[in-house]
């Protein structure tokens, strides 16, 4: 493959402008197979188009796509990887009527299945098909006679284009892991073989004892292997700025407060798990609610500290454990409530609720719940004209050199700060919903087309995102880190264009916001914004 067939890297940022030259044409026609069938995706029948083939599935299996796409938020990505998981696994499709678990969360799936139609099909087009019956998607269909041909816009051919190039770079990242994987266990191996003639050289030692270290080894090199770079990560909790940062965060740390002392009564006599509990603030919470026990986890160092403060403060009833959830074991088998300060910036950078969700499937019990129990996401148009010649413009002269170049590594990192209000243009749009009793670890990998509107004639520099946060309990607290309330450390998330934008009042933003985690770093993340015929990428790490 010649460097031009390859597909630019996920972090690449493209700002050409969707009117140069490839608007000469306003369509893209692509080759279709003459008379080419969609096969059904539970039995043999054959029908002549996507349409009949999705009223098929519908009437004949009970398999609504559209309902599907909704309950499991659809997007390209995940679709593709259901289409295949139905391909390879052939589940029947009574499973789809049955809740809301994704059976296709494994990456193995985005690998496409060779000549399959469905893989073709455009999402954004079912609406059309369950509206008013009769869409052809594009093909001539009179009766079974198929067109030759299969008409694509614009921007549906770029769409498709970005999800090919997209999957692709996926795939490279996936066999450059595979590849660290297979080197991890050949260092493995090494050490087993070591291991097996330092113990054939050992006396005195009885067979099981020989079985037993071992496997302690053993346990202990793949325990290192899996969380070796986890650790940088948890070292940085060792630090006590930060958090004198998180304590005398008011919003953040009051609100914990308040959700748990003022419904102690179902706190009370109740086993309650503070997973990544640092400074034991919200375990010394739950105690002073009447917690029967409170099982306070940590990695980091500041554990050590955490248990002085409980010492000196007579909390006897938090125990601790310190290491990473996932390779530690409990004082208790089950644990009645969950709580954890787990939000990261724009909520879901640092990757932390993971650990509760393997906490919630691990030990929560049955009728027990989690504190907080749900958080989303919001974004909004923002227009700082100031700052944003600050901090982009700031590159076209640096004590009298042209640095304009830095621009585009600059505007590829999205940028944590505090935001005025006044500076909010737009209506703001909820893009992710997150509630933490039914969340699966894909959470993270989620899309939303977007509709913003201008309040006021402005100029849009960036759009901002920002969560929050709810205690659903009988005594309801909850908190938001927009910028219309009390700031907090998290801030807000700005996501700068390359040059402010005019806007008129009530003129209105649509767009598309793509969310993935990155896959060589699972607390870090890829973020892809569409609008104003551009496609942006940011990370967030």
């Amino acid at each position: 493959m010649s460097d031009d067939d390859c597909p630019p890297p996920l972090c690449e940022m493209e700002t050409g402008d969707s009117n140069g030259e490839e608007d000469d044409a306003d369509e893209w026609e692509v080759a279709e197979e003459q008379n080419e069938p969609v096969k059904c995706l539970f039995c043999t029948q054959i029908t002549p188009t996507m349409t009949t083939a999705i009223r098929h599935a519908k009437e004949q299996h009970d398999f609504d796509l559209g309902e599907i796409r909704r309950r499991f938020h659809l997007d390209e990505y995940s679709y593709i990887k259901m289409i295949n998981y139905i391909r390879i696994e052939q589940p029947e499709p009574a499973i789809f009527k049955k809740g809301a678990v994704i059976f296709w969360s494994d990456d193995k799936y985005l690998k496409p299945v060779e000549n399959e139609t469905w893989l073709m099909f455009d999402l954004d087009e079912l609406d059309e098909i369950l509206l008013n019956g009769n869409s052809s998607l594009g093909t001539k269909d009179n009766g079974n006679d198929i067109g030759e041909t299969m008409t694509l816009t614009t921007d549906q051919y770029r769409k498709l284009q970005g999800i090919i190039n997209d999957l692709t770079a996926q795939l490279r990242e996936k066999e450059s892991l595979l590849q660290h994987a297979a080197s991890d266990i050949e260092k493995m191996k090494e050490s087993f073989r070591n291991l097996l003639e330092n113990q054939g050289d050992a006396k005195g030692k009885t067979r099981d004892d020989k079985v037993a270290q071992i496997r302690e080894e053993l346990r202990h090199c793949v325990s290192t292997v899996a969380v070796e770079d986890d650790q940088e990560y948890f070292n940085t909790y060792s630090h006590y700025s930060i958090h004198h940062d998180m304590l005398s965060d008011y919003v953040r740390t009051a609100s914990y407060r308040d959700a748990i002392l003022n419904n102690s009564d179902i706190i009370r006599d109740k086993v309650v798990l503070d997973l990544g509990c640092g400074t034991a603030i919200l375990s010394m919470f739950a105690a002073k609610a009447g917690a029967k026990e409170v099982i306070a986890v940590d990695q980091s160092d500041i554990i050590y500290q955490a248990m002085s403060i409980v010492r000196k403060n007579d909390m006897e009833s938090i125990k601790f454990v310190k290491g990473r959830l996932e390779d530690s074991e409990l004082p208790v088998q089950k644990v009645d409530i969950i709580v954890s300060e787990w939000m990261g910036y724009f909520l879901l950078f640092e990757g932390m609720m993971d650990s509760v969700i393997y906490a919630r499937k691990q030990y929560l019990k049955e009728g027990g719940f989690i504190l907080p129990n749900r958080c989303n996401i919001s974004l909004a148009g923002y227009g700082d004209v100031e700052r944003h010649e600050e901090f982009i413009g700031f590159w076209k002269n640096v004590y009298g050199f042209d640095m304009s170049c830095m621009q585009s590594n600059v505007l590829r990192e999205a940028t944590v700060e505090s935001c005025k209000p006044e500076h909010v243009i737009t209506n703001a749009n909820i893009i992710a919903n997150f509630d933490l009793m039914e969340v699966d670890i894909d959470c993270p990998n989620f899309s939303y087309d977007f509709e913003l509107i201008a309040k006021r004639n402005c100029t849009l520099t960036a759009l901002v995102g920002y969560f929050d946060t709810f205690f659903e309990l009988p005594e309801h607290v909850e908190f938001s880190t927009s910028p219309y309330t009390k700031p907090t450390h998290w801030k807000q998330t700005l996501f700068y264009v390359e040059k402010p934008i005019p806007l008129k009042e009530g003129q209105v933003i649509k767009g598309k916001f793509i969310c993935r985690r990155d896959s060589k770093d699972a607390r870090s993340l890829f973020i892809t914004i569409e609008y104003f015929g551009k496609v942006l990428k940011y990370t967030l790490n």
